[in-house]
């Protein structure tokens, strides 16, 4: 029976650790066993913090418009109640967009939700 030699495998399946180590500092950038480490540790927090990115934004989002609510002498929480009792669906993404970009919308939106906290109590 014929020998296998493996040394392209081994060689392309190496490369493709290396390539993606492309970046990192000192040893972890060009020694396979080091970089192969670097890589699955990298893997993973790029995997955690996908999904905690979502949750900064979310944070964001929700500091822009209770600054924005702030000002017309309302809370964020008292604000997303009387959206809701005036029946308006906006998420928090665009609400936070209208409060940094479009004030006049943003005013609109406050007086409504005011008028609707108004009315229920």
């Amino acid at each position: 029976m014929a020998r296998v030699k493996r040394g392209v495998t081994t060689h392309a399946r190496h490369k493709k650790v290396i390539d993606q180590a492309a970046g990192f500092r000192g040893r972890r950038k060009n020694t396979f066993r080091t970089a192969t480490q670097a890589v699955e540790k990298s893997l993973q927090y790029a995997y955690r913090d996908r999904r905690t990115k979502k949750r900064n934004f979310r944070a964001l989002w929700i500091q822009r418009i209770n600054a924005g609510v702030r000002l017309y002498g309302l809370t964020y929480g008292r604000f997303m109640h009387g959206l809701k009792l005036a029946g308006i669906e906006l998420d928090r993404k665009v609400l936070s967009d209208l409060a940094v970009r479009e004030e006049a919308a943003f005013k609109a939106l406050v007086d409504q939700a005011e008028a609707a906290l108004k009315k229920a109590a």
